[in-house]
């Protein structure tokens, strides 16, 4: 029997933490629920999850102060719930290292369809962890590709990213950001098609997620390795 993925849920509203609590073990996860963020986080170092979903607004640790404590520990897939679809809400949380976000009331379908792309992102296939997507899912040939006179390589076997000689360390998402780019430099990449190829969003998403985390990505290989291109999207620098 496949392996069930295991999610942390940390809610303090007891109406929605038991609803999609049970939601979401009727399509095969299992869930830990937790009702304030300390409870959340001893629960994530004790079960090592395979995704945390965490809502903004609750007590003890708010959920970005959590996502930034998860972050700091692992790169385990984090999306964020919020009650409003306010911007400082969404930039916030994206800013402390989530991969994605849903805005509170959410249809429980939704939420499934989010969790599992942002799995498939991290490589997993029902539950189970599969090293070599991240590499599938990229056009970049094997190799180690070199920018900047070989100031930035990225190693597209190993997953490793080096600046000036040094391993960086990248999300899953943002390495898989990171090779779409790489897979096309000098060529301007649009929010939309971003979204499609690294977030799974063949439907169209909020491009502040792109934004944020090329920002995030900017600060790690370099703030002018990739070019703003007005009215039309990213481009990594050839």
């Amino acid at each position: 029997m496949a392996e069930q993925t295991h999610v942390l849920f940390v809610e303090d509203d007891d109406v929605i933490r038991e609803a999609t609590q049970l939601a979401l073990e009727r399509d095969g996860f299992v869930v830990t629920a937790a009702p304030d963020g300390l409870a959340g986080l001893e629960a994530f170092r004790a079960d090592q999850p395979d995704i945390a979903l965490l809502d903004v607004m609750v007590p003890g640790l708010d959920g970005v102060s959590l996502c930034r404590r998860i972050r700091d520990e692992s790169t385990v897939p984090v999306i964020m719930l919020s009650a409003r679809a306010d911007s400082i809400d969404v930039v916030l949380g994206l800013e402390a290292g989530a991969d994605d976000y849903v805005t509170k009331p959410f249809d429980g379908a939704v939420l499934v369809a989010r969790i599992r792309a942002v799995l498939r992102r991290f490589g997993h296939a029902s539950g189970q962890r599969a090293a070599a997507e991240a590499e599938r899912s990229s056009s970049v040939d094997g190799g180690v590709l070199s920018f900047g006179d070989g100031d930035l390589e990225i190693d597209t076997e190993g997953m490793e990213v080096r600046r000036g000689g040094t391993p960086v360390a990248l999300t899953p998402t943002e390495m898989r950001l990171l090779l779409e780019f790489s897979s096309a430099p000098g060529t301007v990449l649009s929010r939309d098609k971003l979204l499609e190829r690294v977030w799974d969003y063949g439907w169209g998403g909020d491009t502040r997620v792109v934004d944020v985390h090329v920002q995030r990505l900017r600060t790690k290989i370099g703030q002018d390795r990739i070019e703003t291109v007005r009215g039309f999207g990213y481009k990594l620098k050839a």
